[in-house]
């Protein structure tokens, strides 16, 4: 079987439902309805019959929330990874996204936050350490749970996708291509079936090296 994985953004949060950027260091809870959001995703992910052996969360109550509920649902073991964590916001947390769009687009470092070069490098390392570690987690097909941001960094990095946001509970299977000769390893990035009020973004086939 070809190594991959699939990653799910967490439920709703009440930041979410408001439009305010909600970062790393800023730790919400789902609202009701991210709960049943989460338990929804996970039963059409349980009922897909997609080989997943593990769920690997973020460390925040949003995502580890999202990530018990799907591993409840799929009977699979549950680990907590601080590469999860969503980007540190510092200052800009709790404002508005479409003030700080730009703020991001720009490359900026929000006050007292981590800088995009750094947050990357995190993520990648996560994955490079769930390919390439000891202990074979990509063998067993693991469900990553995170935040937008994460969301942003694979798609992007990974799967030549930049500007595309997951949606609450939107789930994506990212598969791992063999390498050419003499050049690095990629990726494909493929949808799953979108939450009923989130549409689908085109994403099948892409794929560039990781």
């Amino acid at each position: 079987m070809t190594d991959g994985f699939h990653f799910v953004r967490h439920g709703e949060t009440e930041d979410n439902r408001r439009g305010l950027r909600c970062g790393g260091d800023r730790d919400v809870p789902l609202t009701g309805q991210g709960v049943e959001q989460a338990r929804q995703a996970a039963e059409r992910f349980r009922r897909s019959g997609r080989a997943c052996g593990l769920v690997i969360a973020g460390p925040l109550e949003r995502t580890a929330v999202t990530g018990a509920l799907f591993a409840e649902a799929l009977g699979v073991p549950l680990l907590r990874r601080d590469w999860l964590r969503e980007r540190i916001l510092g200052d800009w947390n709790g404002l508005p996204i479409d003030l700080t769009r730009p703020w991001f687009a720009a490359g900026e470092t929000p006050p007292g936050g981590e800088g995009e070069g750094a947050f990357a490098a995190r993520v990648l390392d996560g994955v490079d350490e769930l390919a390439n570690g000891p202990a074979g987690l990509l063998a067993r097909r693991p469900l990553l749970v995170g935040s937008k941001g994460i969301a942003r960094i694979l798609l992007h990095r990974l799967a030549g996708r930049p500007g595309v946001e997951l949606g609450n509970c939107e789930v994506v299977a990212f598969t791992s291509l063999p390498a050419p000769p003499g050049g690095p390893g990629w990726w494909r990035c493929d949808p799953l079936e979108s939450p009923p009020e989130v549409p689908v973004k085109a994403m099948a086939g892409d794929c560039c090296p990781a």
